[in-house]
């Protein structure tokens, strides 16, 4: 079953990409995919929507329960990580305070990658970032405030 899930995050990627534009072969590419499964996707062939229905339950999940849910499934970061980026439609803003220690728990935590320390200070991507919370929560210092931004407002 669980394969039948990842099929229908990949699924509803594809379909996101294809939103934005891309070419069969260029989604392929960006997913790792075969171009043929790309074109069973965009055609509705072979698929289970169920799993699909299941996906879309996903996505609406808080940011940590889909990211964690989605890499157990996946079990291949780089592919988990894609997957987020893509079917992820909120945006957040990442404010690191001046209380910060640099001690890199933060850098550990973060499933997505998208944490480094420079001059012994927490650096954090708002971009690349899923909302999840994982380094907020693993703040000794509570130096880290992760935002939902929502028409140019900030939650």
């Amino acid at each position: 079953m669980s394969k039948h899930i990842v099929s229908g995050l990949k699924y509803l990627a594809t379909i996101e990409l294809r939103k934005k534009g891309l070419t069969q072969q260029k989604i392929a590419e960006e997913l790792g995919i075969d171009r043929s499964t790309v074109s069973h996707y965009l055609n509705g062939r072979n698929l289970s929507w169920d799993s699909i229905n299941v996906a879309k339950t996903m996505i609406h999940l808080c940011p940590k329960d889909f990211l964690v849910l989605t890499s157990v499934l996946v079990k291949d970061i780089k592919k988990t990580q894609k997957i987020i980026s893509i079917c992820q439609s909120k945006k957040f803003e990442v404010e690191v305070s001046d209380s910060c220690i640099g001690c890199g728990l933060c850098v550990d935590s973060c499933l997505m990658e998208n944490v480094s320390l420079e001059s012994l200070k927490a650096n954090i991507n708002s971009i690349g970032c899923c909302g999840c919370l994982l380094c907020q929560e693993g703040c000794p210092t509570n130096s880290i405030k992760i935002l939902e931004v929502n028409n140019d407002r900030k939650y």
